[in-house]
Order: C-alpha cells, then sequence, then structure tokens
C-alpha cells in the first residue's frame, strides 16, 4: 500500500487540480453575489449557464429509496438492521422528473420513523451526525444540502479541507463545530478548542470513527452450531431411522428391565443396538453439520477478500493509495473511469463525470453529476434544482470523466451499505453441486427401491411365520423392528448425500488454494468450468507483458535516440542535452499534464502511480528532460479542460492556456499510427516551426513506427496544436458546453514518437505451451498495432505457422460466415476495441468453445460477463472489471490462468473420483444386505444397521474429505478439456465401479455363504457365526480402504501411488479410518454386535489380504480394453435402464405424499425463522449451506 507522507508540499501538488483547472477562464458565475454570506470562490468558474442547466433528458426520475433502519436502544456501537422495506427502490414521474426531492429545508433533515437513533451522538465534536447526512441521499435531497450549508459548509462541518483532504497526523478531533457554526459559514465565529491534554497518542481518526463508523459492513453473525446440527439431522431419512431406532431402544429396556429372566442367565442387553443406531446417527450429523460449519468460514473468509481493494484519495494535500475499508467521512476521495464508488459523498468538482447508478437506484441512464458548488449558486440564483445532481452514492459506476468528491457517509451508513444488509443472500449452489444433487436422488430412488423389496419380503416371511412362532409378543416387536431398521438403513447407505458434499468440499479446498497461487475466486463456478475451457482470449499488457515499462527509443524530426544502441542510456541523455527550452517544456506538457498518474510513495520511495505507459513517460521527463515535482509542473499550467482516454480513438488529450495569454495548447497522446492520420504538419524539433507533413513524411515515420512494432515496443505518439480563442471556431460543443474531443482530431502537428518496452513475463512462454498441450487455444487480444502485437505473439509462442493475425475494425466487419471460418485460425487480434472482444467471446461460444478471457478495463466488462469465465486484473484493473469478472488475477500473470485450469480440472477429477467410490459401496452395500437378509432364517443382514451407518460415514464424509483434497500435478495438463456434453460418469469409470463392485460381491458372498466351510467354522454355534460375521464386516470395511486407493486414479494409468506424498489430508483421513476399524473390532462388541473378543491374527490375515486383493484387481480392470467392456456394457447394460426408470417412477410416487409434507414442514419453520429475524434488533444471520440430496 502506498504510504501517505505527513510532509505537505508548498503549495498544492493534487492531480485533480491541473484536470479541473481547465475550466477558470471562461464564463464566471460569481457566487459574490448569493445570498450566502462569505461564500468561498466557486470551484466551476468556467462552467457556464448552459452548462450547468443542460442534461435534461439525463436527469434520473425522482427516487425513493427507503433503506430506514433500528438501531438498538443504545445510541452508541449499535448494529444497524434495515427495516423490511429497506432496500424498496421506487419511482417516482418520468423522465422529467427531477433527479434529486428539493423540499421545504425546515423539513429536509427531520428524521425519519426508526431513524431517530443515528441524529443523536454523544460528544460529537462535528457539526452533523450520520442521521444528518444521511438525509442527502434518502432521497437525493437538494434541500438537504442546502440545509447542511453546501459543499463548504460540509467541509466545515466534518473538520476537512476540500482541497488537501483530511490530515495524516490526525488522531481526534481538534476543535468542536456546532451546527450554526457550520452552516453559517463565518470567519467572526471561532469553533471550540479540544484540549487533549498533550496526549496524542492513539489511533488514528479515532474520533471521527467513533461518530461516523467505518466503512465495512458488521460481520454476518455466523450460524450457531446447534442450527446447522439440526439442519443436518432435518433429513426424512434419518427421522425415520431415528423413530425405528427410539422403538427398537423402547423394547430392548422392556425386554431388559420389565420381563422377569431366569436365575443364572446372562444379562438382557438388547437395548443396546437401539443406543448404538442413536450414537451413530449424532456422529452422522455431527461430522456433516461440522463440516458445513466449516464451509461457512471458509466462504466468509473468501468473500471478505474479494471485497478488499485500494482507494485513491487525497490526504495532507498528497494522492495515495487506501484500503477500501480505511475511507473515512470527510475524506477527498478520486474519481476516474473504471471506478467503483465504495462510499457516498457529494462532488467537490470535475469535468464531464458520468455514473451509472443502476446496481444502486435502478436508473439505467448514464447520470451526469454537477460539482456542489455550481449547483448551490444556481439554486441561490433561483434555479429549481431540476436536472442538477451533485451527489455521488455508493456502489455506481464512474462511466466517464474525472473529479473529486468529499465522503458523507460510509459503512453501514451509505446507500449501498444499507441495500447489501438488506439483501445479503444464500450461497448459490454451483452447477455442478446441482447435477451431484439430481444424481444422488437418482440413485437414491433405486436404493429405496431395494428397500422396499427388501422389507416387502421379509415382511412376507415374517407373517407367514407367526402362527408357529412360539416368541412372546416382544420378540416378535423386536424381529419387526430388525427387519424395520435394515430396511431404512439401506436406504441411508443407497443415499448418496456426499456427493454434493465433496464438490462442496472440493470447492472450497481448491478456492483456498487457488488464493495462495494468486487467484482470487469470486463466483464458485468458475472454478470448475475452467477445468474444461478450451479457449483463452489473453491481453497483452501486464498478462503476457511484465507491464514494467521504459522508454528505449525514439524519433522526434530529425532527431531519434535508441537505448539499445549504446548502453546505459547514454544515447538518450545525449539527446536531451541538445533539445531546445522551449521544446523541452512542450515535451514536459505533453508528458505530464495530459496524464492521471501521480507521485506517491511505494515502500518509502517516491515514484510515479498510475497506467504504466504514463510512469514510462514521467520518468523519461523525470530522468532526462528536467521534469521536478509533478505537483509543480501541473500547478504552473493553467488547464482549460481534459479528455479522458477514449478507447474508440486510442488516444487522450488535455487542453492548456499558454502562458502570457499567447492563446491555447490542445495536447494529444495515443497510438502513434492512428494519430499520424489526424495529422497535417510536422514540428521542427529545434525551432518549433511548423511545416507540412508529406506524404514521404508520412511513409518515413509509418516505417519507422513498424520498425519499433518489430521489436515488440508498444509505440505512443505525441501531437499538438495551438490555437488563438478556446473553444475554437470549428469544434463541437457537447450539451454541457465542453469541446468534443472527436472535433478536435484533425490537422494537428506531429510532434514525435517513442518506443515503449514491456518485455514478456517470464515463465509466460512455458505457460502458453503448457496450455495448448492440454488442448487449450491461446489467442492474444490487444490494443496495439499488428506488427507489434505479432512480434509479441510471437515470441509468448501464441503465434504460429498457420495462424491468422487480424486487426480489429476488420474482425468486426467480418459475417458469421466469414467469422466461423476464420475463428479456428484465428490466434492475434490486434487494434482491437472492447467490442471487438466482446464479438470474439459470444462468436466462440456459439461455436460451442468453453470460453475465458482476461480484462482490465472498464469497457472489458461486456467480455467478461458474456465469457464462461471472467479474469480481471488485481493491479491494473478498474473495479467494474472486477465486479463483472468470475476470478481475479491479484498478479495479473497469464501463468496465473494455468493455475485456475489446473485447479478446475482438479475439482472435477475430485468429484469424479468421489463419484466412482461412492457408487461401488452403494452397489456392493445394498446388495450384500438385500441378498443376505432374504437368505438368513432369522431374516438378518450380515451388515446390520450400526455397522452399515459406519459405513455409510466412510462412504460419505472421509472419502468425500480424502478424494476431494488432492491437488493438480502437472500431468493433469496431459489430456484435453471434456466437452460440455460429456456425462459424469466416464467408461472408464463405469468399468472401474462394475468390476470393483464383482470382486467385492464376490469375496463377501463367498465368506458369507462357504466361510463356514472354508474356515472350518460350526456354523451351528452362535459364537463361531458372530466370528464369521466379524470377518465378513472387517473385510467389506478394509476393501473400502484399499479401494479408496485405487479411486486415486481416473485413468488407465497403473500407478495410483502417484503424489500421494503431497496430499496429507489422504493420509491422515486413510490413518484415522483405519484406527477406527481397528478400535471397532477390539472394543466395538455389543455395539456393533461383532465378537466381543475381537479377531486372531488368522482372521486380521484374511481380512487385510482380502481387502488388498483390491489393489490388484484395480490393475486387472485397467488393463481391461476400454472397447470391450463399451460392448458388453451396451448388451448388459440395456434392462438396467429399463428397471431404472420404472422404479424411479415408483419410488416418486412413494415418497411424494411424505416429501409433501416434509415440504410444508421445512416451510413453516422457514417463515418462523423469519419471523424472528423481523424481530432482532442488530444482526443479519449469516447465509447456511446445505445441500440434501433427497430434496
Amino acid at each position: 500500500m502506498t504510504k501517505l507522507s505527513t510532509q505537505q508540499e508548498s503549495g498544492p501538488s493534487l492531480t485533480v487540480l491541473h484536470m479541473l483547472a481547465c475550466l477558470r477562464s471562461s464564463v464566471d458565475l460569481n457566487l459574490s453575489e448569493t445570498t450566502f454570506p462569505a461564500q468561498p470562490a466557486p470551484a466551476y468558474p468556467h462552467l457556464s449557464e448552459a452548462a450547468i442547466m443542460a442534461g435534461d433528458s439525463l436527469a434520473p426520475p425522482q427516487l425513493t429509496l427507503d433503506t430506514s433502519c433500528r438501531r438498538s436502544s443504545s445510541t452508541k456501537g449499535g448494529l444497524l438492521t434495515p427495516s423490511s422495506t429497506a432496500g424498496t427502490l421506487a419511482s417516482s414521474g418520468g423522465m422529467s422528473s427531477s433527479s434529486t426531492c428539493f423540499d421545504d429545508p425546515d423539513v429536509a433533515l427531520r428524521p425519519d420513523p426508526g431513524t431517530e437513533a443515528d441524529f443523536a451522538v454523544d460528544n460529537n465534536p462535528y457539526a452533523f451526525s450520520p442521521g444528518q447526512l444521511n438525509k442527502l441521499l434518502n432521497p437525493k435531497s437538494l434541500s438537504a444540502l442546502r440545509a447542511l450549508g453546501g459543499l463548504r459548509g460540509l467541509e466545515k462541518g466534518l473538520q476537512t479541507d476540500l482541497t488537501s483532504g483530511l490530515s495524516v497526523d490526525e488522531k481526534g478531533a481538534t476543535s468542536t463545530v456546532t451546527f450554526e457554526q457550520a452552516v453559517h459559514v463565518s470567519e467572526s465565529v471561532i469553533p471550540k478548542k479540544i484540549d487533549h491534554g498533550g496526549n496524542t497518542a492513539g489511533e488514528s481518526f479515532a474520533e471521527r470513527i467513533r461518530v461516523f463508523d467505518r466503512n465495512a459492513l458488521p460481520a454476518k453473525k455466523a450460524t450457531p452450531f446447534w442450527k446447522l446440527m439440526w439442519a443436518a439431522y432435518n433429513d426424512m431419512v434419518l427421522i425415520v431411522l431415528t423413530v425405528a431406532a427410539v422403538i427398537s431402544l423402547a423394547l430392548g429396556l422392556y425386554e431388559t428391565l420389565g420381563v422377569d429372566h431366569q436365575e443364572g442367565a446372562p444379562p438382557a442387553l438388547d437395548w443396546v443396538e437401539g443406543v448404538a443406531i442413536v450414537v451413530a446417527i449424532v456422529i452422522v450429523v455431527g461430522v456433516g453439520s461440522f463440516n458445513d460449519w466449516q464451509k461457512e468460514r471458509a466462504f466468509v473468509k473468501l468473500n471478505a477478500k474479494k471485497e478488499e481493494r485500494e482507494i485513491k484519495v487525497i490526504r495532507s494535500g498528497r494522492s495515495a493509495m487506501i484500503n477500501v475499508n480505511d475511507v473515512l467521512v470527510g475524506d477527498v476521495i478520486h474519481l476516474e473511469p473504471g471506478d467503483l464508488v465504495p462510499v457516498d459523498g457529494v462532488l467537490i468538482e470535475g469535468h464531464e463525470i458520468r455514473c451509472d447508478e443502476s446496481s444502486a437506484t435502478g436508473e439505467s441512464d448514464a447520470l451526469k453529476k454537477t460539482g456542489g458548488e455550481a449547483v448551490m449558486k444556481a439554486l441561490n440564483e433561483g434555479h429549481s434544482g431540476h436536472g442538477l445532481d451533485p451527489f455521488i452514492i455508493s456502489g455506481a459506476k464512474v462511466l466517464e470523466g474525472m473529479g473529486t468528491f468529499v465522503c458523507t457517509s460510509v459503512g453501514v451508513n451509505s446507500s449501498f451499505g444499507k441495500i447489501m444488509m438488506s439483501v445479503r443472500t444464500e450461497i448459490d449452489t454451483t452447477p455442478l453441486q446441482k447435477k451431484l444433487g439430481k444424481l444422488a436422488l437418482a440413485i437414491g430412488y433405486l436404493g429405496t427401491a431395494a428397500a422396499g423389496l427388501l422389507f416387502v419380503i421379509l415382511l412376507i416371511r415374517f407373517g407367514a411365520s407367526l402362527p408357529g412362532d412360539s416368541r412372546s409378543p416382544e420378540k416378535k416387536a423386536s424381529s419387526f423392528m430388525d427387519i424395520l431398521i435394515v430396511a431404512i438403513t439401506i436406504i441411508v447407505v443407497a443415499v448418496p448425500e456426499g456427493l454434493p458434499l465433496a464438490v462442496t468440499l472440493a470447492l472450497a479446498f481448491a478456492t483456498k488454494r487457488m488464493l495462495k497461487e494468486k487467484n482470487l475466486v469470486r463466483v464458485l463456478r468458475a472454478c470448475e468450468t475452467m477445468g474444461n475451457a478450451t479457449t483463452i482470449c489473453s491481453d497483452k499488457t501486464g498478462t503476457l507483458t511484465t507491464n514494467k515499462m521504459t522508454v528505449v527509443a525514439g524519433t522526434f524530426g530529425s532527431t531519434s535516440f535508441s537505448a539499445a544502441d549504446a548502453g546505459k542510456n547514454e544515447s538518450i541523455a545525449s539527446w536531451a542535452r541538445d533539445i531546445p527550452e522551449a521544446t523541452k517544456d512542450l515535451l514536459i506538457q505533453s508528458v505530464a499534464i495530459n496524464a492521471t498518474a501521480f507521485e506517491g510513495e511505494q515502500e518509502g520511495v517516491v515514484t510515479f502511480v498510475g497506467s504504466k505507459t504514463e510512469t514510462a513517460l514521467l520518468q523519461l521527463a523525470k530522468d532526462h528532460l528536467g521534469l521536478a515535482a509533478l505537483g509543480q509542473v501541473r500547478n504552473n499550467e493553467e488547464v482549460i479542460q481534459m479528455m479522458p482516454f477514449d478507447s474508440g480513438k486510442k488516444c487522450m488529450g488535455a487542453v492548456i492556456k499558454l502562458r502570457q495569454g499567447k492563446g491555447y495548447r490542445l495536447l494529444v497522446k495515443g497510438a502513434s499510427e492512428i494519430l499520424l492520420r489526424y495529422c497535417s504538419s510536422m514540428a521542427n524539433f529545434e525551432t518549433l516551426q511548423e511545416d507540412d507533413l508529406t506524404a514521404s513524411d508520412k511513409d518515413s515515420l509509418r516505417t519507422q513506427i513498424e520498425n519499433y512494432a518489430a521489436k515488440s515496443l508498444r509505440t505512443i505518439g505525441l501531437v499538438y496544436r495551438d490555437y488563438e480563442q478556446w473553444p475554437p471556431k470549428t469544434a463541437r460543443l457537447t450539451e454541457t458546453g465542453s469541446v468534443e474531443f472527436a472535433s478536435l482530431l484533425e490537422d494537428l502537428v506531429f510532434l514525435g514518437v517513442v518506443g515503449i518496452q514491456d518485455p514478456v513475463r517470464p515463465g509466460v512462454p512455458e505457460a502458453v505451451r503448457k496450455a495448448q498441450h492440454a488442448g487449450v487455444v491461446v489467442r492474444m487480444v490487444t490494443g496495439d498495432n499488428m506488427t507489434t502485437a505479432r512480434a509479441i505473439a510471437t515470441e509468448c509462442g501464441i503465434f504460429q505457422e498457420g495462424g491468422i493475425v487480424m486487426e480489429g475494425p476488420i474482425f468486426r466487419a467480418l459475417s458469421e460466415e466469414q467469422m466461423d471460418a476464420t475463428l479456428p485460425k484465428l490466434q492475434v487480434l490486434a487494434r482491437s476495441s472492447p467490442e471487438d472482444k466482446r464479438i470474439l467471446v459470444t462468436r466462440l461460444k456459439k461455436l460451442g468453445e468453453t470460453v475465458a478471457v482476461t480484462g482490465d478495463g472498464t469497457n472489458d466488462a461486456p467480455a467478461l460477463k458474456a465469457a464462461d469465465v471472467g479474469f480481471s486484473m488485481g493491479i491494473s484493473g478498474t473495479e467494474v472489471a472486477k465486479e463483472a469478472s468470475s476470478i481475479v488475477l491479484m498478479d495479473d500473470n497469464f501463468a496465473s490462468i494455468i493455475t485456475a485450469l489446473k485447479w478446475g480440472r482438479a475439482v472435477n477429477d475430485a468429484v469424479q473420483k468421489f463419484l466412482q467410490f461412492q457408487i461401488t459401496v452403494n452397489i456392493t452395500a445394498v446388495l450384500l444386505a438385500f441378498i443376505s437378509a432374504v437368505y438368513s432364517p432369522r431374516m438378518e443382514s450380515v451388515l446390520n444397521a450400526v455397522q452399515l451407518l459406519w459405513i455409510n460415514l466412510i462412504m460419505d464424509t472421509f472419502a468425500a474429505l480424502a478424494l476431494a483434497t488432492d491437488p493438480p500435478t502437472e500431468k493433469i495438463l496431459n489430456r484435453r478439456p471434456q466437452g460440455k456434453d460429456k456425462p459424469l460418469i466416464t467408461n472408464n469409470m463405469w468399468k472401474m465401479i462394475v468390476g470393483q463392485a464383482i470382486f467385492q460381491l464376490t469375496v463377501t458372498l463367498v465368506l458369507y455363504f462357504a466361510g463356514g466351510s472354508i474356515l472350518n467354522y460350526d456354523m451351528s454355534d452362535p459364537d463361531q457365526r458372530l466370528q464369521l460375521n466379524t470377518v465378513i464386516f472387517n473385510t467389506f470395511v478394509w476393501m473400502q480402504i484399499f479401494k479408496l486407493f485405487n479411486n486415486r486414479r481416473l485413468d488407465n494409468n497403473l500407478n495410483i501411488f502417484e503424489g500421494i506424498h503431497r496430499n496429507y489430508f489422504f493420509i491422515g483421513i486413510v490413518i484415522l479410518m483405519v484406527g477406527l476399524q481397528v478400535l471397532i473390532i477390539f472394543v466395538g462388541g455389543r455395539a456393533f454386535e461383532i465378537h466381543e473378543d475381537g479377531l486372531d491374527g488368522t482372521q486380521w490375515a484374511i481380512s487385510l489380504v482380502l481387502g488388498f486383493f483390491s489393489l490388484p484387481c484395480g490393475v486387472l480392470i485397467r488393463l481391461f480394453p476400454d472397447a470391450w467392456f463399451a460392448a458388453i456394457a451396451r448388451i448388459v447394460g440395456y434392462p438396467f435402464v429399463i428397471a431404472y426408470h420404472f422404479l424411479g417412477r415408483m419410488c416418486r410416487a412413494m415418497w411424494s405424499p411424505f416429501g409433501r409434507l416434509f415440504r410444508r414442514l421445512s416451510k413453516n419453520d422457514k417463515q418462523r425463522e423469519s419471523e424472528d429475524e423481523e424481530e432482532a434488533p442488530a444482526v443479519v444471520e449469516a447465509p447456511m449451506v446445505r445441500i440434501t440430496a433427497a430434496e
């Protein structure tokens, strides 16, 4: 961050002054005739009456922005809570309406109902309260501005300075200013000084922060953990299972405590199964809610990070960059095209400022802004206020113009802050999450059908056995509950609620790691989409190049210089020594006045801050042309008008009044070959005499420009023209009375051209090669000329033999058929406008491409929005570009896009790995439980309810954590991107799922049916039967643990351990699973219905060896030809598809009544919660992220 110097310059050294002084010599508004006593000189002495009155067609309708809010009973420190109508936007009237409210001044500052606390601040040393300042924009009110004393009243009441801003040395308020003293500005009234007792220690601006708050919204209140647990538990299947567990527990307790037992009989422990199921449910719910809690924390941190940005303010007379959260009431803030306004305020002065306030007010037109002094002057002269708008509203985007405004409201007191507090919404699910949710529901239908079929079969068997059953009623009821519990547990196992959890964990993990690698993910869906990107349209400057520009060559008249021809800039120094003084002044004017860069400090070193092209030119002027303090040079010139950079004309301009009243000078700089077209004469570099620019002169200059461009240099032309009067007779005027820039671009005088070197970033050619190797086409879209663009693209490896380089105007003129034929070979788009980039992106998408695009300017926003993934620049990008993008490149580096590509593929891979693991366990667990329960004389599954819940925990949570955290390797770029229509479960995945399911079912069924014979167990002995069941359970779990390693790969590569040492999560989770399984076998005993003495060495060896065979089985499956498997699957799979559709319809019909019931209950709960939130005094609850597969 740029540091602020406490030393104030002699005289103002503000960048904005030279921009705005342009209007001083026109019509004088003469504020001395106004009714306000002792008003200072006007900020806009240059504006004509026509300029003030212009703009009726741009006036927005009268806006009613009801952002009234309540504060807690304390008048200090309470958090604002918007009312139910906060943020409501209403429009009264049409375009003829005034842009602001103009009410009776007596009621302009009257508190709205419910906002009285905002008007009362204890020991307020400032003249105004937050509530009074809010009245300026609630709605826009010129009456409130007048009631507060206008711009000068705000300056005095807020104890700031409209020229030099706040003092960096401010700790507390230096004096107490009353409302009357501020509103009636008079030199005879001296504010009361505050004695701090010599104590200057403490936080900077502490008093200002206490009264007006910080520019930050209060953190969302974290969802209580018990609410997350309730949300995780509020699942239909878990609730039904709980009911069954409670009934089982009640029957068990009755059998244990309510029935007489024979003497010497072992104690009845029938209640243990019910307790174990309840404990298992608690663990599942606890783990799920903990994951939700972790996700919520991760996304809160990411959201806080993405809101961080820097704002250009004036403090102690110097421009500096500060964090947006550090902006305070009273700060003087710069406005430039592309800025996203962070706070509310009133315009001090500016030129041609137009704002898009649609995000804050709903008004879609570009609204013209007028300085506060000019507005007050007009009002005092009887103007109705129609069309006058000095208000800068937070959340607005600056479309054009430059200026400064004074901040009046920050944080929750600002207009945008109140709207944001009222519309805090839940985190949206991504497309992949939605797709997985549907898949989970489909799998759940199949599991439900299996469970329903099992229950019907066992119920028929149970009913048929009742006539000959001599057991007590309690025993019979217990047997029925066992049947019900097993059926319900199969549903729990079959419903893969871990699928959406897996993608959420993968996204959370990926976004956190991407942030460390300079990718700030603003939109979660972009992370998964980037993995399948097929083309990248990249900017050049700062992305492919370093954006560290240096002037290394130049041609001015008959003279030229080149740093490459002589070491250490000696040729530049030699050239600069012979420049006449008048020519040197003209050069300094061209680069210092016609610029928006400013002097600042970075890491204690004075440097230029701003556009890298401008800072390169300024550095040349400072090192070789005698440029002293930039602020002093700008103050010495009288600036008449500033023309911001025009992306269509590729140039910018400024008009100054020449000294000694010799006329006016237009200074223009921009793309050299374009400016050359506008020139009809050429300046003699020695005498500045204007000579005709002949055709041969133009050809010679074009050749020189081509030579510079061929060396990968950016060429900037410097041209000018002197006028006797301003505005010129031939110039066209805008509706505000200023000169239209385009009308001046003719008959200009060519001064010279410089070549600026911007080296290719280290690592970019390698990153481009990696992208191309991954099947991603890289295109360069730049505003440079064709020769420079081709040279840079060749150096980066983008332009290759057979590729096409085309200029934007030619590209945009192509028909759709011609464009479609050109795009496959188009590699470089030169001299392109933002509209060309948008056309390129939308056309590529229509051709089925998944498009990523980079952009840094305000005009890039349409292309960034149109792309599948938009990358904005964190360093050089405007706030509008960042707002339109999905991912922010914190280092502006193309190599970081490749990082996003790798992590995007890692997210998709993680989900597919988990899917492969989950479905295998689904198939084997459900079929094993079904077959064993139907076969068993006692109608019991070999895997009981508690064991199945433990397996479900392994499937849904542990596997998701293990497989979702695999970081990407370089080899992830060895394959082409997946198409948009490619299924989630690929042919390779189905091969592994079916192969592993066959292996696991074979092993477990052989043990179940023939294990007694193989191991010489007496199956009539309950103890040995229990030992065999324990071995089956242990073997089944170990097969899942070893299968986890198999699922680390999705392809047919045999190295499943690649990169495992880098995934500490995977290693830790495997160790945890192994430890818990060993613990269960040794001490699980009664709870898991396994042998109380555990297993002996032989039994452990059987379990581990059979489990380990999952690995060689995986090798055999990978070696099985894909084509053979596909042919078999087409034949065998068709009956399953028919059965699935039938079962899906049956399950939907069966669950429909229950679904409606639970949705109704859930709706009632949400209504009660919303009523509670409306009654809460000062909190806005954080969103709860919960995806339930069975919804």
